[in-house]
Order: C-alpha cells, then structure tokens, then sequence
C-alpha cells in the first residue's frame, strides 16, 4: 500500500517536490496551499487542496482522518504560524516531519545590509534616510509604512492588496520572480530608488535585487526571518527526497 505525503506548499521548492516524490512508486502526495497568493506555485502531480487547517488541531485532525504517514513543511521562510502548528500536529500525531528550509541570504563583501527583526522595524529604519524605497515585501506587510508620508514608495507584490489595506504613499507593481540582475537594475535606476526593503526569503528567484543594490552602493534594509520550530531539516528538494527515502525504509520494517 502507498504512504501518504502531505507537502505544505505554496513556494517553487514545494511544487519541485511533489512533482519528484510522485515519480517514488511507494508515495502517494497530496499538496496544501494556503491560498493566499491568487496564482499560487500549484503542482502538476498529485493532489491538491487550498485552504487553511484550522490551526494546529485543525491540521491534526487532517492527518489523522486522510490518513497522513509522512509530513514535509516545504513553505516560504516567513510563513511562521503554519509552520509551528505542523510541529504540534507532527508530534501529537506522531507522523514523521521534515522542513524544508532554503537557506537564508548571507551578507558579502559590498553589501550594506540594515537588518531588523521586523517590518515595524524596518519602517523605523526609513526615517530620516531614506526618500525613495523599493518595497520588496509582498502585499501582507505593506500597512507597516503607510504612515510614513514623506516617502516615496515603489512596492512590488504577486497579488494586490486586499481591499482597505492602509497602503503607502507610491505605485504598486504586480510582478513574480525569477527577475533577472539587469531588469533590477534598471528598475533601481528607473525610479531612482535610495533604499531597499527586503525579507530574507533566500532562493534565487528575487536575489538579483540584493546584488544590484550591492553594485549601486544602496543600502538594504533586510528583515530576518522568524524563529522556526527545533525539527529536522534540510536545504533542498534533494535532501527532502533523500529523507522520504529513508523514512519509507523505516516503515517498511
């Protein structure tokens, strides 16, 4: 019989894996989106829900009724809340979990990083230094610096804001990455941008920014990401594969 997967998705990574895992003949996965994006990274394999579980005892509840044989959190970096109610649920339900976590970006030589430990921060960060921003942060933070009138803002998401969202002073620009060094660059140069504000997603779909940013002299003002759950973990689609490997070795003991 097929164990069943359950891949907490929503991000390239994860559609990479459901994609490679349904190709293990002993796996059987099913892929939930949080369905907060309107054109989410969906996989072309395997099953697929959208929508929330109801919190840690709501996701429990799915792995128990479907039933779940393994779990693997494959969602963005500072998608926190889910992620922590997979721990809970994981080990009240005694399923095996695995993070798949993208490493973060690494300050090199010619970066000039401001890193803050949230968006309030970052918008603190803007006073008195900053007149023209590329905001860089997706839709769900942008309230953070609607008060902030004496700047410019240039803000880039996958989807619009949801209706009544306090937004900054600017122009929004609808766009998904990969976005090439040069484009951002000339984005950069374009509407004469100052400062960036960017979460530390990691990946390479949207590095490019921070590496024009470096070539330009413009200071980043870089948010890092939150705390996640003390589970085990690896860094790619490749480690993740490896690990469904090995847990099926173990069941099939």
């Amino acid at each position: 019989m097929k164990k069943r997967l359950l891949i907490l998705g929503g991000t390239g990574d994860a559609a990479e894996l459901a994609a490679r895992a349904s190709q293990i003949a002993e796996i059987e996965v099913v892929s939930s989106l949080a369905g907060r994006t309107q054109q989410p990274f969906t996989p072309k394999t395997g099953t697929v829900r959208i929508g929330g579980f109801g919190g840690a005892a709501g996701l429990a509840a799915f792995l128990l009724d479907r039933p779940i044989d393994l779990l693997i959190d494959a969602t963005h970096p500072f998608a926190a809340q889910i992620s922590a109610n997979a721990a809970v649920a994981a080990a009240e339900c005694n399923v095996p979990y695995l993070m798949l976590v993208r490493p973060a970006w690494e300050r090199v030589e010619g970066d000039r990083w401001i890193e803050v430990a949230s968006h309030s921060e970052a918008a603190k960060a803007l006073l008195g230094q900053s007149q023209r921003v590329f905001l860089t942060i997706g839709r769900q933070e942008l309230a953070a610096f609607a008060g902030l009138d004496a700047i410019w803002f240039l803000m880039r998401a996958i989807d619009p804001p949801a209706l009544n969202t306090p937004v900054p002073n600017g122009k929004l620009l609808l766009a998904r990455g990969p976005f090439s060094l040069e484009d951002e660059r000339q984005l950069l140069l374009e509407y004469q941008i100052d400062t960036i504000v960017s979460k530390n997603s990691g990946g390479g779909a949207t590095y490019a920014k921070i590496a024009a940013a470096r070539e330009l002299g413009l200071p980043v003002v870089m948010v890092q990401r939150p705390q996640i759950p003390d589970v085990e973990q690896v860094a790619d689609v490749e480690g993740a594969i490896a690990w469904l490997i090995k847990q099926l070795l173990v069941i099939s003991y």
